[in-house]
């Protein structure tokens, strides 16, 4: 049971009011008109609403000494988190070069759907615009050709490497280009991976295993006249058409690919495959579209050289950033002491820093940055060439929110897939609420609420529920395995069945195994979703209101 809040106090105005009026025969027998018209009950309505406002404030102690509380333990309010998505330009008209270049931190807008004002997006990475188009997408199991250009560009389910993956099958994409291949470019592809295709299902916190390993082992070609040769892979972020992601392919210097008209295809295009050398799917890969001209976004802007004042040799000074909240891990700063500026380091809290350590610890929300005291961090002396500019930040972007997690299509209708991830900041009852779940875990996972509540607290994954099963592993279902916990967690997202993603997971992971005991395996799974179906007989008593039923 709850302890019960204490109200110290709980009359109200009208009480008050009722209170003087009982008391005014007792002491002043004469005065007989106790209506609102008479100058002295003007009086005691005055002094009662007075009283009224000082009960408030007194009423407010226990939850000030609370919040208190939860400072000293320190416990803070989780900012505001960016939502992400990807956005696909589209060529209008043919460019100038064969190339163009997005830069990283091009910003684009996304009107809400409240019609509230418009949220700024910025690209996460620099973008190569390829200038021939992906004109078609074929599939081959080995034996036929299956065209899925029009699956691709509806977003429906296709099969890339056919609906039975075997060595030799393949993905073909035919690009349209008038001028001549250019050697020596990136292309990248980004796959969305269908909602329902089989997920990662579970990922192995602190061991060797808890690498996916791709399930076929892909080789990419492109056709130069007279055979294929291979491309180069900087990147395949989906292991093999498993998990939604970019590929990244590298025409070599030198490589001048040429046209050729395959099956299906009423046109020569410039071809280059994507060949299973080898085929180990547990379920045939699914996609929902293939696209080139893709690039990550987050709901954030940069800010760049941002003075933020000069130090003066104080301990524990304190310097405020202008834009608020800050996004993780993406604030730069530098002090310079008279010998050059040096990057500091962010961190936590200041309990193993030193006294010649340069760490900063940053509050998001308020965007302030605190500077150790000489003890625990080091405090920057005063830079005389320099005294009110010798602390700058360099860079970090800010933003945030839930109205970042806008629909497909919203953001400039560049995006294909909705916005997800935006987060308000903290509520203080939410943090109330979360201050006693982290008393209890005491920051260690060893019973099924300290996983939970670790899985749930998660820094930079939003989740929604988490349920620890203890002695059970993913490898061996049914089977109770001394030592091995598993965590199964759902992420908050608006889908109606929401999926882990392959980063949710391995952060929830890292998170955990921080925490975990050494003799403690664990593994953070995906759920299984069932159809359940109920069938009932509702029957309403005699005496019930049918109207209110």
């Amino acid at each position: 049971m709850a302890l019960p809040v204490p109200n110290l106090d709980n009359r109200r105005y009208a009480d008050i009011v009722a209170e003087a009026k009982a008391l005014i025969p007792r002491y002043i027998g004469e005065w007989t008109d106790l209506n609102e018209s008479d100058p002295g009950i003007t009086l005691v309505e005055l002094f009662a609403w007075m009283t009224e406002m000082v009960l408030f404030r007194l009423n407010q102690v226990p939850d000030l000494n609370y919040i208190k509380f939860l400072e000293l333990l320190g416990v803070q309010l989780r900012p505001a988190e960016p939502a992400k998505s990807e956005v696909t330009f589209t060529l209008t008209q043919p460019p100038p070069a064969a190339t163009l270049v997005v830069p990283m931190g091009t910003r684009v807008a996304a009107t809400p759907p409240d019609g509230g004002p418009a949220v700024v997006f910025e690209t996460d990475v620099a973008l190569n615009v390829l200038g021939p188009r992906l004109a078609t997408i074929l599939s081959f199991d080995g034996f036929a050709y299956s065209d899925v250009t029009a699956a691709s560009a509806g977003l429906q389910v296709f099969n890339p490497l056919g609906p039975d993956p075997r060595t030799g099958s393949a993905i073909y994409l035919g690009f349209d280009f008038a001028g001549p291949f250019p050697d020596g470019t990136e292309v990248n592809l980004l796959a969305l991976v269908a909602s329902s295709a089989p997920q990662v299902a579970n990922v192995s916190c602190g061991l060797e295993s808890s690498e996916i390993v791709p399930p076929a082992d892909l080789v990419w070609e492109g056709w130069d006249g007279n055979s294929w040769v291979k491309l180069a892979l900087n990147q395949d972020q989906t292991r093999a058409f498993l998990l939604s992601g970019h590929i990244s392919l590298q025409v070599p210097t030198g490589l001048h690919l040429a046209k050729l008209k395959l099956p299906l295809t009423k046109t020569p295009y410039y071809w280059m495959r994507g060949r299973a050398l080898r085929a180990g799917y547990d379920f045939p890969p699914a996609l929902t579209s293939l696209l080139t001209n893709s690039v990550p976004v987050t709901q954030a802007q940069t800010v760049n050289g941002e003075v933020l004042g000069g130090s003066d040799g104080t301990p524990g000074q304190t310097f405020q950033l202008f834009f608020r909240p800050v996004v993780a891990g993406s604030l730069v700063v530098q002090i310079d002491e008279g010998s050059g500026p040096s990057t500091w380091t962010e961190v936590e809290d200041f309990f193993s820093s030193g006294r010649d350590d340069l760490v900063y610890v940053l509050d998001r929300d308020q965007a302030l940055i605190q500077l150790g005291d000489g003890e625990h961090g080091h405090a920057p002396v005063a830079n005389p060439l320099n005294p009110a500019a010798s602390v700058v930040a360099v860079e970090y972007r800010y933003g945030g929110g839930r109205d970042g997690n806008v629909p497909t299509g919203a953001i400039n209708q560049l995006n294909l897939t909705p916005a997800t991830g935006g987060s308000d900041q903290e509520s203080l009852d939410e943090a109330k609420l979360r201050a006693a779940a982290e008393l209890k875990s005491r920051d260690r996972a060893v019973t099924a609420d300290d996983f939970s509540y670790l899985a749930k607290a998660t820094p930079g994954a939003r989740i929604r529920r988490a349920e620890a099963l203890p002695l059970a592993h993913p490898g061996f279902p049914g089977v109770p395995v001394p030592g091995v916990v598993s965590v199964m967690v759902i992420p908050d997202t608006s889908d109606p069945n929401p999926m882990p993603s392959e980063a949710t997971l391995r952060t929830v992971c890292h998170q955990l195994n921080r925490h975990r005991l050494v003799t403690t395996e664990v593994y953070v799974v995906a759920p299984n979703y069932h159809l359940v179906q109920v069938q009932a007989q509702v029957r309403v008593k005699m005496t019930a209101d049918l109207g209110a039923v």
